[in-house]
């Protein structure tokens, strides 16, 4: 069933008004009056809808049912990654956002190939991938994509977290599965993994100084788009979230 975004304000009485992009959406899906959609408020209300009315400039659908979305993830999860080269932080947003990610944060730190360079136009590039996954995936709101900066701004991020798990593929770790067992009653949580080249020795210390969990994936070596999806999918069945 086609999904979409809207802000709570396109609501008026019992009929969801449908303009701008959505409604080319609607147009170039060639739906018409009779057919059913769901409207998301982006805060986990789900609208489901049948519409009644459109045309290249406007939408019209009339609410007949509003219900919690069921998609959404019941632990709010950050995922944190140096970034990366290429189109490689695409991948991380689209398959994060499916995996039920509730926003997603780059940094750089000391191994990363990458540069920050044109980042408003990147974040307005990322945003737009997440929202497309977001649709894609049937999910209730929309997640952030933002920048964290430097490592230390990462981690700050991280603390605040109930549970805050630094990926990393060398030296002493903890299990995930370990680190994981008895968690899924947690609301808050962070993962933070490294570029292309992984984390210096210095910054996994310094993630243990400020109370992060180090831990390790086992002992095969993820590529940097592959980390925070595995990690992420972990939480997500520790906390009861792939039932």
């Amino acid at each position: 069933m086609p999904r979409f975004f809207m802000a709570g304000s396109n609501f008026k009485g019992g009929t969801a008004i449908i303009r701008g992009r959505d409604a080319e959406h609607v147009r170039v899906l060639r739906l018409r009056p009779g057919e059913d959609v769901v409207i998301c408020d982006g805060e986990g209300t789900d609208y489901k809808c049948r519409l009644v009315y459109a045309d290249k400039e406007q939408a019209e659908a009339e609410v007949i049912e509003v219900v919690r979305c069921p998609a959404e993830p019941s632990v709010k999860v950050t995922v944190l990654c140096g970034l990366p080269k290429g189109d490689r932080s695409d991948y991380i947003i689209q398959k994060c956002v499916e995996a039920g990610a509730f926003e997603i944060q780059f940094f750089s730190s000391s191994r990363c190939v990458a540069k920050p360079e044109n980042l408003e136009k990147k974040l307005e590039r990322w945003q737009r991938i997440a929202e497309e996954a977001a649709k894609q995936s049937g999910r209730g709101i929309i997640p952030q994509v933002g920048w964290a900066g430097e490592l230390a701004g990462a981690l700050d991020i991280a603390v605040k977290k109930e549970l805050g798990l630094f990926m990393y593929e060398t030296g002493e770790r903890e299990a995930l599965n370990a680190v994981l067992d008895g968690q899924k009653g947690i609301e808050t949580a962070a993962i933070v993994t490294g570029p292309e080249g992984g984390f210096a020795e210095f910054e996994a210390k310094l993630a243990r100084i400020c109370g992060l969990h180090v831990c390790s994936m086992g002992e095969r070596i993820l590529r940097c788009e592959t980390a925070p999806v595995v990690a992420l999918t972990a939480m997500m069945y520790a906390t009861g979230n792939l039932s």
